[in-house]
């Protein structure tokens, strides 16, 4: 469900709730008014009756015949009151209630009538009277408590809907924003692993609310992200290739060319020659081949694509295999290399290939930085305290700008006048961090640069696929 939708459905919730709520509160303040209305008439007539009794028992202790015409004349002006006011008195109370008391005032109007003919009884007007008094009383009392009770259950109901939409709100509330901040987990999570160059889709399945289209919408970028820089480090490496292709052609010609010499001197002598001498010419041509077997098997294994595999592996070979795949572009640009290996180096978790494709790519951009000639230092080192092992790839080149040194990681950005793609060093950067590692560089302007790169020894992370 959306997020707009469950907002909907708690507001609709809640609004009903309230409307509810709203609708007992007017019935009880409409019951209330009405029984309150009645209590105003019943006290009126309570009065009315309280001075029929007062004339009725001045009659009776002093025999004022004057208190007898009092009592009827009231009796006269009750009965308009009632008959007046019958709709509301029998809303509150009921038409028996009202029959009841009519019939009452009728008998006490009937006994006070008896009475002042002479031949009525005065026991019979006093019972008469004292019945319709008390079931006022009691009838006016009776709805007073009503008026309590409804007061009171009116008060439970409201405080009782006022916690149940308070915890309503709160447990809808509650829904949505757990939804919300899982979703939002799931959009920090993604955006922390491909600001880390991990680009790995998410496992957890989205949510089907506006946040989860989000997620979904990143995943697929991340998904994208990886793709392109799949291609970006295939293009790249298909350029380191160029660059070694140029140089290892003149690393095939030597034996190429010696090959063919042996080949024509054997053909030449080959009448006049002993079986010695043919083993010997036939060792020689075997040699050069092993040579050029050597050679172009490091290039093919630097060239074609490999799946990712992160393994233990001793760095100080895979640099001794990078330097051979850059030998003769070392040959070639007369420089020299010094190698500092450390021997107690312990073995790293690392996918070889794309450290390979790393290294290639520093020593390359060594080489390109010092066209005179110079010298190329290579060392590794154990870092103890950091639990890591460091390689150290310095040139005496024409070195970087201060203003440029910051940017030589941002993709496109080169250093080279032409032919430059900018993409190695953002390229080498990520493999690093994807190894859990740190590249650092340190130039200066016709002096020479430095990387340094470190990695993890912890073999555990052999578990981690790049």
């Amino acid at each position: 469900m959306k997020i707009v939708h469950r907002i909907c459905l708690s507001d609709l919730i809640n609004i009903s709730m309230l409307v509810v709520i709203g609708l007992f509160a007017m019935h009880s303040f409409d019951e209330l008014l009405a029984k309150f209305r009645f209590t105003a008439i019943a006290d009126g007539l309570n009065a009315a009756f309280l001075e029929m009794r007062i004339a009725e028992k001045n009659y009776l202790l002093y025999g004022d015949k004057a208190a007898l015409n009092s009592i009827s004349t009231r009796i006269a002006e009750t009965i308009p009151t009632l008959e007046g006011e019958r709709g509301q008195i029998e809303q509150v109370t009921g038409g028996s209630d009202y029959n009841r008391l009519v019939q009452l005032l009728a008998d006490y109007r009937s006994d006070v009538l008896a009475l002042m003919g002479g031949h009525g009884n005065e026991q019979q007007v006093r019972e008469s009277g004292h019945a319709l008094r008390t079931f006022s009383e009691n009838l006016t009392r009776m709805e007073r408590d009503k008026v309590a009770g409804i007061i009171e259950h009116s008060k439970a109901v409201l405080r009782h809907s006022f916690w149940a939409v308070l915890f309503f709100a709160f447990l809808f509330t509650q829904w949505n924003a757990r939804s919300i901040r899982r979703s939002l987990r799931q959009v920090e999570q993604l955006t922390r692993s491909i600001a880390k160059g991990d680009f790995s889709p998410i496992t957890e399945k989205p949510s089907a609310d506006e946040l989860g289209a989000v997620v979904q919408a990143i995943s697929t970028m991340s998904e994208e992200l990886n793709r392109r820089e799949e291609e970006i480090v295939r293009s790249k490496r298909l350029a380191s290739i160029g660059v070694l292709v140029a140089g290892v052609a003149h690393e095939l010609n030597n034996p190429l060319n010696n090959i063919s010499m042996i080949a024509q001197t054997f053909l030449e002598l080959h009448d006049k020659l002993g079986s010695e001498q043919q083993l010997e010419f036939m060792t020689q041509v075997n040699e050069e081949t092993e040579r050029l077997r050597v050679t172009i098997s490091n290039l093919l294994d630097f060239s074609k694509p490999k799946d990712k595999e992160v393994e233990p592996h001793d760095l100080n070979e895979v640099m001794q295999k990078c330097l051979g795949l850059v030998q003769n572009l070392l040959t070639i640009g007369n420089i020299k290399t010094k190698l500092a290996l450390a021997d107690d180096l312990p073995e790293l978790c690392l996918d070889e290939h794309q450290i390979q494709q790393v290294l290639v790519n520093m020593l390359i951009n060594a080489i390109q930085a010092m066209p005179p000639g110079g010298i190329l230092s290579v060392g590794t080192r154990v870092l103890p305290a950091q639990h890591a092992a460091e390689i150290e790839i310095s040139d005496t080149g024409k070195g970087i700008p201060p203003e440029l040194i910051n940017h030589i990681f941002d993709p496109f950005f080169t250093t080279k006048d032409e032919g430059g793609t900018g993409l190695g060093l953002w390229v080498s950067y990520g493999i690093i961090k994807n190894h859990g590692g740190e590249i650092h560089v340190k130039s200066t302007v016709n002096q020479g640069t430095t990387f340094t790169v470190t990695l993890p020894t912890n073999l555990e992370k052999c578990s981690y696929a790049a």
